[in-house]
């Protein structure tokens, strides 16, 4: 299994979205689902250099549902900071870096990304970066206030939207959540395809 990670670079809103094959039919997928949890519209995915991506099924997906396309420079990693930064703190810290197959892991993994995107969205705060500038040998940074996802979104959403975020939030346990969470880990967990054992030879 493979997992899509899209972020907002304004707001910094996270969906997780795992993946049976790591393919543009199943990265197409992902999309239309994504796109119906955001609570704002995709206007622009930029991607790195996969083929999953780099392909006609998916540039044509673009282009139909209006999606401008862009794509990082080839090996610079840094071009996908934002999203590279979440694979480290949403995926590998909860789900950890064991393998996992089949339909059963796939169903228990897309259980644990819905409870994850409520948790970091709704209760996850961080903060952006502002500024930052070099100073002789040193390097000065400063950032704004640390905020949710959510809370960086309210400024921008209609009324009926942010009331409908809002009744979420509002009925959000983030202890309670955060028991399913690991709850679900646990679940996930023993569906890892362990490596074989190696025999050594006397």
């Amino acid at each position: 299994l493979h997992t899509l990670v899209l972020t907002d670079i304004a707001t910094a809103w996270v969906e997780c979205l795992p993946l049976r094959y790591r393919s543009q039919h199943a990265v197409i997928q992902a999309l239309d689902q994504a796109r119906r949890l955001l609570p704002f519209a995709m206007l622009g995915l930029d991607t790195d250099n996969g083929t999953e991506f780099l392909n006609a099924e998916v540039l044509g997906y673009c282009q139909r549902e209006r999606i401008t396309f862009t794509r990082g420079r080839a090996y610079k990693k840094n071009d996908q900071c934002f999203v590279e930064q979440k694979n480290g703190a949403v995926v590998r810290q909860l789900v950890g870096y064991d393998r996992f197959e089949g339909e059963r892991a796939y169903r228990q993994l897309a259980e644990l990304y819905r409870g994850v995107r409520l948790y970091i969205n709704f209760f996850q705060p961080s903060m952006k970066l502002k500024t930052k500038y070099r100073n002789g040998s040193r390097v000065r940074c400063t950032y704004d206030t640390a905020q949710t996802p959510f809370q960086r979104l309210r400024s921008s959403l209609d009324a009926n939207e942010l009331k409908r975020l809002q009744s979420i939030f509002q009925a959000l346990d983030p202890v309670r959540l955060l028991q399913q969470i690991e709850a679900m880990q646990d679940a996930l967990w023993k569906h890892a395809v362990l490596p074989p054992e190696s025999s050594e030879k006397s």
